[in-house]
């Protein structure tokens, strides 16, 4: 039998397979949220704050920075309370909502890394041309296309994917609301909705994957250019925390949206899952403070605190 009535309450199985567990997840999810909320607020108002800070590079980290306080914020207080509540209910509003705004986010953020990552690329291997370039005018103009382009992904999957006929135990094998769990879900046909989540998932995950990959083949071959150690150092570090959060992104990323369809690799996918939405929004700001001696002095310039002369 299949459930064609939609709006009813979708129950969130999260990880209540391992209920010895949840305890610890709301501490460790509380606790990134915590980080990524200060982390995140630091940046923006660093970037905004500090006159020295206003440039493309931190224009896009603002960007994401923001990006990433609205991408938790969709879903981690509904996962909190459902670790914390034995009965893990979601409403068919809620849940709608929070799918779409999960894939349009989750989608302008791979747009907007892809964005970032042309940035470093004419930084480095066309740096007498970078103002004229990567002026203020197309810096708004590519934020828009990645927000756009997150917004119609969303718009184009959403509906399709809410329409499917869920079965009647309303079950959703995941912490939130996303594409492939609730697909999972469906009791009746699912063809077009997995086609067009493959083919979703090549054109912004893989396309800009490759264009990024592209971008640091060209700066590696630039830095290594460079006759000096010492200015091969400094060239590659401006590019070094953009590569490890795409890192961090894309790899939590094809562990969630290209695994192989079976039951083990679903559960695993479930952690990475986690991981991709709680835990890099929260390294984000930890990777882009700890390793860029800009973003430490202007912290340092907010606080009142004279500049360490070590890191001029």
């Amino acid at each position: 039998m299949v459930n064609q009535s939609s709006p009813v309450d979708f129950l969130l199985l999260g990880f209540s397979e391992y209920p010895g567990l949840e305890r610890t997840l709301f501490i460790i999810v509380f606790t990134s949220y915590l980080l990524t909320l200060m982390g995140n607020t630091l940046i923006i108002l660093l970037s905004v704050l500090d006159p020295r800070l206003h440039s493309p590079m931190y224009f896009f980290l603002s960007n994401l920075s923001f990006l990433d306080l609205c991408f938790t914020t969709t879903f981690v207080p509904q996962m909190l309370v459902n670790l914390w509540d034995p009965k893990k209910t979601i409403s068919f509003l809620g849940c709608s909502v929070q799918l779409f705004i999960f894939m349009s986010l989750g989608t302008t953020e791979c747009i907007l890394l892809t964005v970032m990552a042309f940035d470093r690329y004419v930084a480095v291997c066309q740096p007498l041309h970078y103002a004229t370039v990567i002026h203020p005018r197309l810096c708004w103009q590519l934020v828009a296309v990645a927000w756009v382009m997150g917004l119609v992904q969303s718009i184009v999957q959403t509906p399709p994917t809410l329409r499917l006929p869920f079965c009647p135990h309303r079950k959703i094998d995941d912490f939130l609301c996303e594409v492939p769990s609730l697909i999972r879900l469906s009791c009746g046909d699912t063809t077009f909705n997995e086609i067009q989540l493959a083919v979703s998932s090549v054109i912004l995950v893989v396309v800009p994957l490759s264009l990024i990959l592209v971008s640091y083949c060209a700066i590696a071959r630039a830095v290594l250019r460079i006759n000096s150690a010492k200015g091969r150092k400094k060239t590659f570090g401006t590019c070094s925390s953009h590569l490890m959060v795409v890192t961090i992104f894309y790899s939590s990323v094809i562990a969630v949206y290209l695994q192989p369809k079976n039951r083990y690799a679903q559960k695993r996918g479930k952690f990475f899952g986690l991981f991709y939405a709680v835990g890099t929004p929260s390294l984000n700001p930890l990777i882009y403070t700890l390793r860029n001696k800009e973003v430490k002095r202007a912290f340092r310039r907010l606080l009142g605190k004279d500049e360490d002369p070590r890191e001029s």
